[in-house]
């Protein structure tokens, strides 16, 4: 069984929190010493359309000339930064908000009760293990020890069934999507010598004795990071053996851009073989019977379409399924896998209204959790789909968890908004009874201190786009406040009402914290994902224009005080709408983004996104990507907001050549009124490796957005 993960310090890709800072006359975007970056002539051809790419060359992070340009770069952002005298002191704050224990949802094997603890500023948190609820505490992974700075992280833990071993992942670059697994018995605390590499996007599945595990060939040396990701592979590792002696599960020679994998339900009866190619949203399912000692996979859903299927658990010798195959909300169906023919699968669980977020087990229950206006409900069913009860959550916000055991008679949740700290709940299956188990002591928080409210606005062609608002009760709406406007808008994910303890500090100082849920989420179901993707990402930026408007038009802010923040997928939101329609904004935040929108596909995962975004190998695919790409659309003399761009040298998911290359044409295109500047972190990837960068680069960000926004502090 997986830890749930626990709930990040920083929410939700950047931490929105700092002090106001007075504005610094002294410092002038026009004299800002920006490296000489040199252009060649490079040009390709798309379709009879020729592209200049000037900066091919910064794509190659290894190089030495790259190297001394991010160098360069970072001296520039460094000094500007150095000079704005508060930033030590939002610094200091940040720690302060930090240093609180934070714990996750317990989760069970047996009488061993499993959690995160963090008790403030450690960089990463720690794993513990105790008999029972009462039982004292021991520290079982100490992720703090793994390295000397902190920055490699503990990326899953899942327990044998018998709970006798635990596979967890550790990373195996500092900010990289490499991970290595290893083995530990859990009686006697041990690591085994289990060493398996070249790992991405894969964890453990037991089955008896080993497990399943998905891996990379190995990479040429010094290319690791840039590595392409093909021909991901299926293996079986027995517990006590090396990797080289792993069985081979399944490959697929012939489509070396797909990613494949294989879970086991928790009697380990069927071992389910997940396949996804990178043009497609859904994916081919496949099981094999394990207690029939079957060596082959047969196909339940052979052809790989636009529709996803998920085994929820098994009932006997049939599967529970979740899929969106003609419910674009969501249904829950059974299926019997020796006759898959769909036209027998058995509705549970019809589709609603409301999309479907969240479906798991726990007791022999089904607990399903709906998105109401993005806020969430959950309903607990027996496995042929009757109705058992609602459970009651506090508020109006995001509940998450309800993951157990067939053999479990209690559960543990987590609940959030945008004023109450993540809080855990525990469940009792019998008494259908909701208890509070676990609230964080935030020293000084008072969630009435803060109000919070979720709007509606239209967007250019009339659809209805929720956002949530959280602010200090009693600011006046005199268009003076100081505001952030957070979004992402993709690849069906959902940006719901959430905490951040870190938040605090821009709103204790008056300031306003905007989050649209843009279309290209999963706020209200795939149609809202499918008119955000592809042909269709122009309305994700008219959806995040209109959002910036109507918080001008509401007097929260104005376009003097307002800011855009948003990262990888959302770092592409603020690199084209800030094209598009830079007078509604003073600042911009667009951190580890996808920028070139013609090329993102060569690079390591990001083949995978081409079922979201398209390709430029495609002809009317490619002109529609050139006409939002945030590099390609840089206007020459623009005046474009102060930019503050973040991203990581060993970020390997979206490379930072994307950001290496928008902040060259940025600063050589660019009017000067306004600063441009990157700050590149070393030893981190796509999000801060420990807290302390974590920290430290949130208060840089925020250094910068309240100098250039140009208020006061109220220390």
């Amino acid at each position: 069984m997986s830890m749930p993960p626990q709930k990040s310090l920083c929410a939700p890709i950047i931490a929105t929190c700092a002090l106001l800072l007075g504005p610094i006359s002294h410092m002038n975007a026009q004299h800002l010493p920006y490296p000489d970056t040199k252009k060649i002539n490079h040009i390709d051809t798309y379709f009879g359309t020729q592209v200049a790419d000037p900066y091919r060359w910064l794509e190659d992070d290894n190089s030495a000339e790259t190297k001394e340009w991010v160098e360069a770069e970072n001296r520039v952002t460094f000094d500007y930064l150095n000079k704005i005298s508060y930033r030590p002191e939002i610094l200091a704050r940040l720690k302060q908000l930090a240093n609180y224990p934070r714990y996750s949802a317990p989760f069970r094997k047996h009488d061993m009760v499993f959690y995160y603890k963090n008790d403030g500023l450690q960089n990463q948190s720690v794993l513990y293990l105790q008999k029972g609820l009462t039982g004292t505490p021991e520290v079982l992974i100490d992720p703090n020890t793994f390295s000397p700075d902190g920055t490699v992280r503990l990326t899953s833990f899942n327990l044998s069934k018998d709970g006798r071993y635990a596979v967890y992942g550790k990373t195996a670059i500092p900010g990289s999507d490499w991970q290595e697994l290893h083995v530990m018995e859990i009686a006697t605390r041990k690591t085994l010598p289990d060493t398996l590499k070249w790992i991405k996007f894969s964890s453990g599945s037991w089955r008896g004795d080993g497990f399943y595990y998905s891996r990379y060939p190995q990479p040429e040396p010094g290319t690791e990071l840039t590595a392409k990701n093909e021909n991901q592979k299926v293996y079986y590792h027995k517990v006590g053996t090396t990797q080289e002696s792993d069985e081979l599960v399944y490959e697929d020679t012939a489509h070396p851009k797909r990613f494949v994998s294989v879970g086991t339900t928790e009697d380990e009866r069927y071992a389910l073989l997940y396949i996804n190619d990178y043009t497609k949203r859904g994916n081919a399912l496949h099981f094999r019977d394990e207690s029939k000692g079957q060596k082959q996979f047969s196909p339940i859903v052979s052809e790989i379409t636009e529709d996803s299927f998920g085994v929820i658990d098994n009932d006997g010798e049939h599967l529970l399924i979740e899929t969106n195959r003609n419910a674009p909300n969501q249904k829950i169906v059974l299926c019997d896998p020796y006759n898959p023919d769909e036209k027998t699968w058995k509705t549970i669980l019809a589709e609603r209204p409301e999309p479907m977020s969240g479906v798991s087990t726990a007791g022999k229950k089904l607990f399903v959790s709906y998105l109401k206006d993005v806020t969430t409900r959950t309903e607990v069913y027996d496995y042929h789909g009757k109705k058992e009860n609602d459970i009651k959550l506090p508020g109006l916000g995001s509940a998450g968890g309800f993951s157990g055991e067939r053999g479990d008679d209690y559960v543990f949740y987590t609940f959030e908004s945008m004023n109450t700290p993540y809080t855990i709940f525990r469940y009792d299956l019998a008494t259908r009874q909701t208890s509070l188990f676990r609230t964080p002591a935030i020293p000084g928080f008072k969630s009435e201190d803060y109000e919070t409210k979720e709007v509606f606005v239209h967007s250019k062609d009339g659809t209805r786009i929720p956002m949530f608002l959280v602010y200090k009760r009693g600011i006046h709406l005199d268009g003076s406040n100081p505001t952030i406007l957070y979004g992402y808008g993709g690849f069906n994910v959902t940006i719901g009402p959430d905490f951040s303890a870190l938040r605090l500090a821009w709103l204790e100082q008056g300031g306003v914290y905007a989050q649209v849920s843009l279309r290209g989420g999963a706020e209200y179901g795939e149609k809202w994902h499918e008119a955000g993707m592809r042909l269709n990402k122009q309305n994700v930026f008219d959806d995040c224009i209109a959002a910036a408007e109507w918080l001008i038009k509401s007097k929260y802010t104005s376009n003097a005080k307002l800011a855009l923040q948003g990262g990888s997928n959302g770092g592409l939101l603020v690199g084209a709408v800030i094209n598009q329609r830079p007078d509604l904004f003073r600042a911009a935040l667009p951190a580890v983004g996808v920028m070139d929108m013609l090329r993102f596909q060569k690079f390591t995962a990001g083949a995978a996104w081409v079922s979201d975004y398209g390709s430029s190998d495609d002809e009317t695919q490619f002109k529609y990507l050139m006409k939002y790409s945030p590099l390609h659309n840089i206007k020459q003399g623009g005046k474009y907001p102060s930019v503050l761009i973040t991203t990581a040298n060993h970020d390997d998911r979206v490379v930072p050549a994307h950001s290496f290359k928008y902040a060259a044409t940025m600063q050589a295109k660019a009017d000067v009124s306004h600063p441009v500047l990157i700050r590149i972190e070393t030893n981190s990837g796509h999000g801060s490796s420990n807290l302390t960068k974590a920290i430290e680069e949130t208060a840089d960000t925020f250094a910068f957005l309240f100098h250039e926004l140009g208020v006061t502090p109220k220390y």
